[in-house]
């Protein structure tokens, strides 16, 4: 729109000296319908031409990446001490907060407690093992003795060496001896499946129990919060004697990274038909009246809400005539050396230049983002 102005004032004045000022032609009807004819179309090509060849908008922001700081702890738990001010710097590891640990701390002695148990499980298994297999060896020989004896007595009996009593009775301990090693396979194999039953090498109820370990010993680091990186917590509003866990699913403070900032400026989607990534791009930022900065074109976000429809119950309704969603331009500033303070939120006015036109326009665009800065020292008005 500015744009649009200067070019209809500098028609103008234009106008008024040739026609009045110095008198060159003398102004009639015709010369009014073609100085406007010719206005009008020198106004229409330039606006096209700056549309389309230096896409312009006044809706861009800086963001920055958040992370939501939540408690993951499972039982209500209090918040002892906060080691982060409001709006202080902080570094990758720096501790932000400090939760009690008393209940996390027994869980993971009762944890490693039957982790011991478990071990020693282990290994009372393994000698379970070598147990059944003295019985079975055991059971074994008892058998093959009452097998030689059976025989024995078998010879013996019909040649009158022996009562058919005896016999009888060394075949009954035979059948016993029989049973027993039965019995003892029986255990042997109950006490190798015992050992067997591992998870990677590991005996399931040591690997249960480590599990258990681990989970205790997660819940205590848990306890201590600290920065995930580079960055800084946003209106500290956590106090000690504040309770997390349990049912508590949302976060207590937002944190807001150093690392990739980026601004996000959005546009009438017309007026990216020739935007491409890496395009030269200028910036004005609202906090930095009277300066421009360099940037170059990241991505095109070519999708907006309008094009989703959720899942649900309802036939969608197609409102006539409803305002078109723009797309949005992400656009790198990081390599401009001038940008000292980049807050999340900044609001700012943004140009693309394509390169397509001619110079001129691309001049014209960047006198247009420079008025937007300078009038950034007067705008808003008050005082």
């Amino acid at each position: 729109m500015t744009i649009a102005l200067l070019i209809l004032a500098a028609y103008a004045i234009f106008m008024w000296l040739v026609f009045y000022r110095f008198r060159w032609l003398k102004f009639n009807i015709a010369w009014g319908v073609v100085s406007f004819w010719v206005g009008f179309h020198v106004l229409f090509l330039l606006i096209v031409f700056l549309r389309f060849f230096t896409p312009y908008t006044i809706d861009g922001h800086v963001i920055r990446q958040t992370i939501q700081i939540a408690p993951r702890l499972p039982h209500p738990t209090v918040l002892e001490e906060v080691f982060v001010a409001q709006n202080q710097k902080v570094k990758k590891g720096d501790k932000l907060y400090q939760f009690e640990k008393t209940l996390y701390r027994a869980q993971l002695a009762e944890a490693q407690a039957n982790l011991v148990s478990a071990q020693q499980n282990a290994k009372i298994l393994e000698e379970d093992v070598d147990q059944a297999q003295d019985s079975l060896d055991e059971a074994r020989a008892n058998e093959t003795y009452a097998q030689q004896q059976v025989d024995r007595y078998t010879d013996l009996v019909p040649k009158g060496g022996a009562k058919q009593e005896t016999l009888d009775q060394w075949t009954s301990k035979l059948i016993s001896a029989k049973a027993q090693v039965a019995e003892a396979e029986a255990d042997l194999k109950k006490a190798q499946l015992a050992v067997e039953a591992q998870i990677g090498g590991v005996n399931a109820q040591v690997a249960a129990a480590q599990a258990q370990v681990d989970q205790a010993q997660y819940y205590v680091d848990q306890t201590t919060i600290y920065a995930p990186e580079d960055g800084v917590i946003i209106s500290q509003q956590a106090r000690p004697g504040l309770v997390v866990g349990g049912f508590r699913v949302g976060a207590i403070a937002a944190f807001v990274a150093d690392a990739d900032p980026y601004f996000l400026a959005t546009f009438y989607q017309e007026h990216l038909k020739f935007v491409e990534p890496d395009m030269p791009v200028e910036v004005a930022l609202d906090i930095y009246p009277g300066q421009i900065f360099k940037g170059k074109v990241k991505a095109i976000w070519e999708g907006t809400g309008q094009g989703q429809i959720v899942p649900h119950g309802r036939v969608p309704e197609f409102l006539f005539m409803s305002p078109q969603g723009r797309f949005a331009v992400e656009i790198d500033l990081s390599d401009d050396p001038a940008l000292k303070r980049y807050p999340a939120g900044a609001h700012g006015a943004a140009a693309i230049y394509t390169g397509g036109g001619g110079d001129w326009v691309a001049v014209l665009r960047r006198v247009n983002l420079r008025l937007y800065t300078w009038v950034n020292f007067i705008v808003p008005f008050d005082v």
